[in-house]
């Protein structure tokens, strides 16, 4: 698919549409960055949760 650059204007050869090889080099330099490892605190439910009733039927 032929296409230009929303960045440069130039006229790109692509199979998606974006920035163009060049561009998209040069924004990764700017703005690329490592991944980083988000910890999440466990699942504790709230107070005003109560178990279901059912199950804690006994039999």
């Amino acid at each position: 698919m032929e296409f230009t650059c929303p960045r440069c204007a130039e006229t790109v050869e692509a199979v998606y549409y974006g920035p163009c090889v060049s561009c998209r080099e040069e924004l990764n330099d700017l703005f690329g960055q490592e991944g980083r490892v988000i910890e999440i605190a466990d699942y504790e439910p709230k107070m005003n949760v109560t178990p279901n009733a059912v199950a804690l039927k006994d039999d």
